[in-house]
């Protein structure tokens, strides 16, 4: 990648912190303001990001916080309560709100992310980083090992993007960071291809989401930012149809 495209990757970070392309409110701003340590606020920022994919985040998360306020749907959180939970009230649950918009699939996505949780690390997801050492390499590496056990989760796309909303919403410290790429969702495509980072052809290719997020590892090297400091100023800018000239 050609040197003028730093300068524009800090331009648009400038941008971003100058408050030009909006993000005062992120979806994931809309939670229960948990203790950031606590299991209960590790575990909400972990289950309904399984069933983020084809969905307008800022509902998500809307929906998640409804469900997790209300008295009779708060216990899909709890992964030992979910675990035993008959299918059909685990269903009703997660639909009420429309955490789950697809009823047959879904809530067993949110029932196998449960139950691993629970027969795997007591209940407590904050073991699957204390187990591997804080390390980002290494859990990706352990998720990627037991995929099965992390539906949706543990795609390329929403695991790295998951592993970033952990640092900014808990009171995680990765030891590794760098190692957290960008979440190649449409709009950081989109973002990419408007910095020069990938062609309009590379934007086509099947695997395009792997291109982008080993462009932006290349051409970081070196320099003070990591790959997931970039994710949020571009999400933004193309979520904003590119009205900030960059």
């Amino acid at each position: 990648m050609q040197l003028f495209d730093i300068n524009k990757i800090y331009a648009l970070i400038d941008a971003y912190k100058q408050g030009k392309l909006g993000g005062e409110k992120m979806p994931e701003d809309e939670n229960p303001v948990l203790d950031k340590s606590s299991k209960e606020n590790y575990l909400y920022f972990t289950l309904p990001m399984a069933l983020n994919y084809q969905r307008n985040s800022y509902t998500l998360w809307e929906c998640a916080n409804k469900t997790y306020k209300d008295m009779d749907t708060t216990d899909v959180f709890d992964t030992k309560a979910v675990v035993t939970m008959d299918e059909q009230i685990l269903r009703e649950k997660l639909v009420k709100y429309k955490v789950a918009l697809q009823p047959n699939k879904q809530p067993i996505i949110w029932r196998t992310i449960c139950e691993t949780v629970e027969n795997e690390f007591q209940g407590d997801i904050r073991l699957l980083f204390s187990e591997n050492d804080y390390s980002v390499k290494r859990i990706k590496e352990y998720i990627a090992k037991n995929k099965k056990k992390f539906p949706y989760l543990g795609g390329n796309k929403i695991c790295n993007y998951w592993l970033y909303v952990m640092e900014q919403y808990t009171d995680v410290k990765f030891v590794d960071r760098e190692n957290i790429t960008v979440a190649p969702d449409t709009h950081v495509i989109q973002a990419s291809e408007r910095l020069g980072i990938i062609s309009t052809e590379g934007v086509a290719q099947g695997n395009v989401q792997e291109i982008v997020a080993n462009r932006w590892q290349e051409i970081l090297k070196g320099t003070d930012l990591v790959p997931i400091d970039v994710h949020t100023p571009m999400w933004l800018w193309s979520r904003g149809k590119f009205s900030v000239e960059i």
